[in-house]
């Protein structure tokens, strides 16, 4: 019973304040625009914020784990490379193959993952070296497989028109990939994290006055993301294409992190590595997925359908896999 309450209270809380989220946006409390502005709020100011924060307050050296961040590479290759070969050949429709395997490993890591770590354990723990390990592949990995299985014109109808449409179509994919690679080197989260770690092996100490006032922002981080997620939720989607969207979520959750927790506890990680790991895996598939794959002309209902049940169902999932880890003695 005591591991059960101890995943409840990493859990539950963190889904409340999304359910109020989404519970503020049907009162007409916050609107579309609003909703939109506190998610780039979020993810360009606390989060890097929070980030930098737990970095650059900790012994860079003493954290820093190469053999832990070629793990979270590593699996998340795997996780990538593994489904779109599965995927190619179950699905013969290109564009819902890129939907799927993009749905099917990118994370809520940066949001949904420093959430439950700082719930549990107070600070953002590994989740900064999870990210380096992840996101930057996260986003090349997507960009490249969203390009290849974009919609086309058919041979019968390529006329002049078509032509006109593929020629657009390649340059904004050739467009896309240069915005992912120079995203990777001005994604804020990223930037915050190499900042963080910058001042911790320079060892620079700033005056109360700078702690502070970061401090501030960084306390933000959470609440403000958590209800930026709830007032995006939409549930009605949910319901386009479901059987895809079941088998993709059942990956999300259930398969990735049936497959490398063992792994992970095998190379001894424990506590909040372990926990960090576990929201790599199995943490819902992030909105970005949605965003990304519309801007890549793809139809996008499987995508936001994955989304929107992979969020619903983690609040189950995450509380078993938080609950076995926690009876293993394993964090």
């Amino acid at each position: 019973m005591e591991n059960l309450i101890f995943s409840l209270n990493a859990t539950v809380p963190v889904f409340l304040v999304m359910v109020i989220g989404y519970i503020l946006k049907n009162l007409k409390m916050m609107d579309e625009p609003f909703v939109k502005t506190l998610n780039k709020f979020n993810y360009n100011i606390t989060l890097p914020l929070l980030l930098f924060q737990d970095i650059a307050g900790s012994d860079f050296f003493s954290v820093w784990d190469t053999s832990y961040v070629l793990f979270c590479f590593f699996c998340t290759l795997f996780c990538i490379g593994s489904t779109w070969i599965i995927t190619a050949k179950v699905y013969h429709k290109k564009d819902l193959v890129g939907e799927f395997v993009q749905a099917s490993y990118r994370s809520s890591a940066a949001v949904l993952g420093i959430a439950f770590i700082q719930n549990i354990y107070g600070n953002a723990g590994m989740a900064p070296l999870m990210i380096i390990g992840t996101v930057p592949l996260y986003n090349v990995a997507a960009v490249i497989i969203l390009s290849f299985t974009a919609p086309a014109a058919s041979p019968a109808d390529y006329t002049a028109d078509y032509r006109a449409k593929d020629a657009s179509l390649t340059a904004s994919r050739q467009a896309a990939i240069k915005k992912s690679i120079k995203g990777i080197f001005t994604n804020p989260i990223i930037i915050g994290i190499l900042a963080g770690m910058a001042v911790s092996v320079s060892g620079i100490s700033f005056p109360a006055i700078v702690n502070k006032t970061v401090n501030y922002f960084a306390t933000l981080a959470t609440p403000l993301a958590l209800i930026g997620l709830g007032a995006g939720f939409e549930g009605k989607k949910a319901l386009a294409k479901i059987k895809p969207t079941l088998v993709c979520s059942f990956i999300k959750l259930l398969l990735w992190p049936a497959l490398f927790l063992p792994l992970a506890i095998s190379m001894d990680f424990r506590a909040e590595k372990l926990v960090a790991i576990l929201i790599m895996l199995a943490s819902p598939t992030t909105v970005s997925c949605y965003i990304m794959a519309k801007n890549m002309k793809h139809e996008g209902i499987l995508t936001s359908s994955v989304v929107v049940a992979t969020t619903f169902l983690s609040s189950v999932t995450l509380t078993f896999w938080l609950y076995l880890l926690k009876s293993l003695r394993m964090i």
